[in-house]
């Protein structure tokens, strides 16, 4: 990993933005050696329905400034975080778009994956509420691939902060956002 790895996550309220960048920064902090983490969010006037966006900062040094300037991974959720957020990716980052939500593609030089988020959370999983968690596996293989940090150590944060008796049912959209990003790695636009 180089020195700093940004995330930005953005969608609407009550997507689970900023519980997912939450479990990131726990991952970071909790599961993972020689790594700094800072996480930051904010969200629109309406918690369920306005916007929302969660950042986090991955450092092997520590952190002089906690927020993305040219995040390396932006994930949207929605067509509104798209518009908003989605032209800030470093050219050589990845932009992950919500394949139902996200009707406009943002004209930008990252690496642009167009992926089934919500619905594999409605339709494979069976619950929307877990698209957080589908977004967060995505965002595990990512970090993976960038040697930041393990799966296991993303999955380990995840189980120690979801309510209790859910742990299966988020695992399962965890391990769904994984095998997704995973597949789809050579089917991105450019």
């Amino acid at each position: 990993m180089s020195k700093r790895f940004e995330i930005c996550l953005a969608g609407s309220g009550g997507q689970g933005v900023i519980t997912a960048a939450v479990m990131i920064g726990e991952a970071a902090a909790e599961f993972t050696d020689g790594l700094y983490a800072v996480q930051t969010q904010s969200y629109g006037p309406a918690a369920r329905g306005g916007s929302a966006k969660a950042e986090v900062v991955l450092s092997t040094e520590p952190i002089d400034y906690p927020k993305p300037m040219s995040p390396d991974l932006t994930i949207c959720l929605s067509g509104q975080a798209a518009e908003k957020y989605g032209h800030f990716v470093k050219p050589s980052g990845r932009l992950i778009l919500d394949d139902f939500m996200v009707q406009e593609i943002p004209d930008v030089e990252a690496n642009i994956y167009s992926l089934p988020v919500v619905t594999t959370a409605r339709d494979v999983i069976g619950r929307e509420i877990v698209t957080n968690m589908v977004a967060l596996g995505m965002v595990a293989r990512v970090l993976e691939l960038e040697q930041v940090m393990t799966p296991d150590a993303i999955r380990k944060a995840m189980l120690d902060r979801v309510p209790k008796g859910t742990e299966e049912l988020n695992a399962k959209a965890f391990d769904e956002g994984y095998k997704i990003f995973k597949a789809s790695q050579s089917h991105h636009f450019q």
